[in-house]
C-alpha cells in the first residue's frame, strides 16, 4: 500500500504515518524502485492500535515500547502492567490539577457574583 492509502484507511494524515515510522511506532517501510514507501496491510491496524493507546493516555514512547514488546513476543499482562499504571497515575494527577483549577474558577466566579470582581493574581492551583 502507498502511504496515502495507509493514511486514509487508518484515518490519519500522511505526515502522521511518516512521523510514526520515524518514532518506531511503524516498522520502516519498504521502498519501491521509485523511492516511494510501500506498506503492507498490517500498517493500518498498527496505526489504529497506536491511536487507541494514545487515546487511552499512553505517551508516544510508551506506544512504541508496547508495540516493540508485542512484536518481540515478550508482552504479557505482568510485563506490561507498569505502562497502564503509569497512564492511570498521569490521569489521576491531571484530574486533581483540573479539580483545583475548577475550584479556583468557581471561587473567582462566586466573588464576581457578590460584587468583588477582580482578576486573580499569583494563582496557585
Amino acid at each position: 500500500m502507498k502511504i496515502g492509502e495507509v493514511a486514509r484507511a487508518a484515518g490519519v494524515s500522511v505526515d502522521t504515518v511518516r512521523f510514526y515510522e520515524r518514532r518506531g511506532v511503524l516498522p520502516e517501510a519498504g521502498r519501491r524502485p521509485s523511492g516511494y514507501r510501500e506498506f503492507d496491510e498490517s500498517a493500518v491496524s498498527r496505526i489504529r492500535t497506536a491511536k487507541a493507546l494514545r487515546e487511552l493516555g499512553f505517551t508516544l514512547d510508551e506506544v512504541a515500547g508496547a508495540l516493540r514488546s508485542h512484536d518481540a513476543g515478550d508482552a504479557t499482562c505482568a510485563s506490561e502492567r507498569w505502562r497502564l499504571e503509569a497512564v492511570v497515575e498521569r490521569l489521576e494527577a491531571r484530574i486533581a490539577e483540573l479539580a483545583r483549577a475548577r475550584d479556583l474558577a468557581a471561587r473567582c466566579l462566586a466573588d464576581c457574583r457578590s460584587g468583588d470582581c477582580r482578576f486573580p493574581t499569583g494563582l496557585s492551583l
